[in-house]
């Protein structure tokens, strides 16, 4: 039980993630539906967040959405500010070198969230657009992530994950020894969780000890084999190298 109640904010909030969940703009009553309250109810908090700058509402349909406040607020934030700072220019370089896209990643929420972007060179790549979240368990981002974390940090985001709840006893064994060999070996390399033809290459950002965990990731595009084509052993050479000259950015090596 919690021990304290704050009504008001937690409408609005409730408000601001359930728009967060939409793929589209949304009527009052739509809100009030999908938060199980009445239009009334909410009527006074969407016209704050609107008057805020949090959420707009459309002259022609009167539908609400978020607008980017809460993503500037979030990248105003010391912490990943500081690793985007640390990261960008490197990840430009090595995109450069490998011809592919790569994202830097940490956990929120118990998820994945990417917090930079590299594009790739070539005209036809894999997009990741920063702000998304992706499952922890079953990303290579993710996998890495878990791997580089603290136990506690790794057991509490088992604990809400519904794919690694729904594994055998055995297989959450196996699970584990497949983190552990990714922290021996220092990346994971697998096929995408979301899309066939798509190869995630993962290395780690940082460290426990450093307080700081994140993750660069390249998803690469499979393509017809032609002679310039680099090699994945190629990528991950290139990818750790990224990672030392971030971690040097960052004051950890």
């Amino acid at each position: 039980m919690e021990k304290y109640k704050a009504p008001a904010l937690e409408k609005g909030l409730d408000i601001l993630e359930f728009l967060a969940l939409q793929s589209s703009p949304q009527s009052q009553a739509e809100v009030a539906e999908g938060l199980q309250k009445s239009p009334n109810e909410i009527y006074r908090m969407l016209a704050s967040l609107e008057s805020r700058g949090y959420i707009r509402r459309d002259s022609i349909s009167g539908k609400y959405a978020l607008t980017l406040k809460l993503y500037y607020l979030s990248h105003r934030h010391s912490y990943i500010e500081k690793l985007r700072d640390a990261a960008l220019q490197e990840m430009k370089n090595v995109s450069q070198i490998i011809q592919q896209p790569c994202h830097l990643s940490l956990i929120y929420d118990n998820q994945v969230m990417v917090i930079a972007y590299s594009k790739s060179p070539l005209p036809i790549a894999v997009m990741i657009e920063e702000g998304n979240l992706y499952a922890l368990t079953q990303t290579a981002s993710g996998k890495t992530l878990l791997s580089f974390s603290d136990n506690t940090t790794k057991e509490q985001a088992l604990k809400t994950d519904d794919y690694y709840q729904t594994l055998s006893k055995k297989q959450r064994e196996n699970f584990e020894k497949d983190l552990e060999h990714i922290k021996v070996a220092g990346y994971v390399e697998m096929p995408s969780h979301y899309a066939q033809g798509i190869i995630d290459i993962s290395v780690p950002i940082g460290n426990g000890a450093s307080g700081i965990i994140a993750c660069l990731t390249v998803a690469k595009l499979v393509t017809l084999q032609h002679e310039d084509e680099i090699s994945n052993a190629k990528i991950i050479a290139a990818l750790l190298h990224c990672k030392a000259e971030i971690e040097s950015n960052l004051g950890l090596s």
